[in-house]
């Protein structure tokens, strides 16, 4: 796990393309006003939910394998039990991520064990939007 400030703000520097796994854009959902706030400070966002298209304006996927461009972080907002399964996708890409981020609340040994294994930076219950905004990271 990532939490020295110096470290995941140089990591975040070179995030550019960051999926957001259950992005819903219901003003008044932290998801929505975190996903508008990445996209506010530059940073490319590919929404990803099973169901909705057209999050943000954008084409939205239905897994993040569906994905044609690799990613440099997945944030996830999705209860902890499915983020092993996340992880999994996450695994199987042709491209690794640089980061699996889960959101505050968020924590899954399940998932990062494997994920760190691979060569994954995993963080666990923080939100990506205060840290990059804390670290000023945006573009």
């Amino acid at each position: 796990m990532l939490y020295n400030d110096k470290e995941l703000a140089a990591l975040l520097r070179k995030v550019k393309t960051i999926a957001v796994i259950g992005a819903v854009d219901k003003p008044g959902r932290p998801v929505d006003g975190v996903g508008r706030a990445l996209i506010d400070m530059g940073f490319t966002v590919i929404p990803v939910h099973p169901a909705r298209t057209g999050v943000w304006g954008l084409e939205t996927y239905r897994t993040v394998a569906d994905i044609p461009v690799p990613v440099d972080l997945v944030d996830v907002f999705r209860n902890a039990q499915f983020c092993p399964g996340h992880a999994e996708e996450v695994l199987a890409l042709p491209t690794l991520p640089r980061c699996f981020w889960m959101q505050s609340g968020i924590f899954s040994t399940e998932a990062r064990t494997p994920l760190e294994k691979a060569g994954v930076t995993v963080v666990e219950d923080r939100c990506l939007m205060v840290e990059a905004r804390r670290l000023e990271v945006a573009r």
